[in-house]
């Protein structure tokens, strides 16, 4: 049988498993959210600020709805940066890629299985951080009903649904920024570029946001997608900001996963 795409994923995967650089960032994913409900529990202050703040130490399903809104500003771009930034740039570095695409693949599979280990970690990143903010909350504020953004209460099951459903929906855009990782890996052929690169692109965007006279462009910056979960939490459900926060991180991963690829197929590592 000859090696495609899924040959090249599982090979990723392996490297990933192997390096520190992994698992700076799932250590991350698991120590903020733990720390940050343990704080939580030595203090009866609470973040009235932020969506659901108000509600930590009633619900411990509030916890990791609170996390959402923190963790886009730097932590989870910063933890899928670690490794899409690194996922190209590192053979580039290494000199190992001349050996990869010297094998029987097309450039094309080993590119799209790059980008296949580089979502998957962003994936199991967000299913960790996700787990243990629900998991330490439950013990901390107990298991028990919402109050949605609407001012509703649902019950303890069916919040914790709502928050499931709230993580995958934060994905969308968090699944663009490993894209922007991946590309800036592939054009940078450098992995510390790629990494503050791709961080340095999400600040910018949200600096954007708050600058006088550009609020126009507000619905349209990736950054502001990270809140489209939002809508899951209000009844009846709004799903309008998700479908808008669709097709708005369409606008900016697929000319990121086009001109990521071109560049591949373009890449000259006789020298590498």
């Amino acid at each position: 049988m000859r090696p495609g795409v899924l040959t090249v994923y599982r090979w990723e995967l392996r490297k990933l498993i192997a390096l520190k650089r992994t698992y700076i960032g799932l250590f991350a994913a698991i120590g903020v959210p733990l720390a940050f409900t343990i704080s939580l529990a030595l203090r009866s202050g609470r973040p009235n600020d932020v969506p659901f703040g108000a509600y930590v130490h009633q619900s411990g399903l509030a916890i990791p709805l609170v996390l959402l809104t923190f963790a886009s500003a730097f932590l989870l771009p910063l933890i899928t940066a670690l490794v899409a930034g690194d996922i190209v740039a590192s053979e580039d570095q290494n000199g190992t890629l001349k050996t990869i695409l010297t094998r029987s693949l097309q450039r094309g599979q080993v590119f799209f299985g790059k980008v296949l280990a580089a979502l998957t970690y962003t994936l199991v990143s967000m299913v960790l951080l996700g787990g243990v903010a629900i998991i330490a909350g439950a013990m901390v504020s107990g298991f028990n009903s919402l109050t949605t953004l609407s001012g509703t209460t649902v019950s303890a099951g069916s919040a914790l649904a709502l928050v499931l459903a709230s993580f995958g929906v934060y994905l969308i855009p968090l699944f663009t920024v490993a894209l922007i990782g991946v590309m800036l890996s592939v054009v940078t052929r450098n992995s510390a570029a790629a990494v503050v690169g791709t961080l340095v692109t999400v600040l910018l965007i949200e600096l954007i946001g708050i600058l006088p006279g550009l609020e126009s462009l507000q619905p349209y910056l990736l950054t502001r997608q990270f809140d489209a979960w939002q809508g899951l939490l209000r009844q009846p459900i709004d799903w309008s900001p998700i479908a808008h926060a669709a097709w708005v991180c369409a606008l900016y991963c697929i000319p990121a996963l086009v001109v990521g690829f071109l560049v591949f197929l373009r890449r000259d590592v006789a020298g590498g």
